[in-house]
């Protein structure tokens, strides 16, 4: 008799094995990122996650959501689909000033021809970031990218304006992190997957 409820007992953990697996999260400074998320009807994986330091000072943790694995800056602008960044504040700081950030790196990741292009949406991202006082720890915003709609930011899973239009919009925002002048060059790595492969490398 204890034979066969020990036998049972395995079958029931290892039947349970697989819904555990699906059920697993990536947890980067103290925030959890689900493995899979749904945007636009479309199932998107997480690409990779991280936390964005200045100086020593934990200030925000971001995962990247793809339809695909993209292991390189070229293929994540490249990727097909609805595409997400969630952003988890990690300390307090000004919404304008998180404005003003973003806009410097689009700028330092852009032509100016490139840059001209996304005055409009710029403004609107500004107006959105400007509005909030202040952006408290554990607060979140994500950036939306839906082909035929456009870029919605929303704040606390709210939206918080019509979608940003301009196509190239989303790409410029994405290379505030991913590109040759990014905000934490560890972030990129953690966000492209390869945070296993830095950790090795220091």
């Amino acid at each position: 008799m204890i034979r066969r409820l020990a036998v049972l007992t395995l079958a029931a953990a290892s039947l349970a094995l697989p819904c555990t697996a699906f059920a697993e999260a990536t947890e980067v400074g103290g925030v959890k990122y689900e493995d899979a998320v749904q945007l636009a009807n479309t199932r998107l994986q997480l690409n990779g996650a991280g936390v964005r330091y200045k100086a020593i000072f934990k200030v925000y943790a971001a995962g990247l959501y793809l339809t695909g694995k993209a292991a390189t800056p070229e293929a994540v602008l490249a990727a097909p689909g609805p595409r997400r960044l969630h952003i988890v504040m990690l300390r307090e700081i000004d919404g304008n000033e998180l404005g003003k950030l973003f806009t410097k790196g689009m700028e330092q990741n852009s032509s100016r021809t490139e840059f001209s292009k996304l005055i409009p949406g710029i403004i609107k991202m500004s107006e959105i970031f400007s509005q909030r006082r202040k952006l408290a720890s554990g607060e979140s915003f994500s950036i939306d990218m839906v082909p035929g709609t456009g870029v919605s930011i929303l704040v606390n899973g709210k939206p918080t304006a019509e979608p940003i239009k301009e196509p190239e919009f989303f790409n410029a925002m994405m290379k505030i992190w991913l590109g040759k002048s990014p905000a934490d060059a560890r972030l990129k790595d953690a966000l492209l997957g390869q945070a296993r492969m830095q950790e090795q490398h220091n």
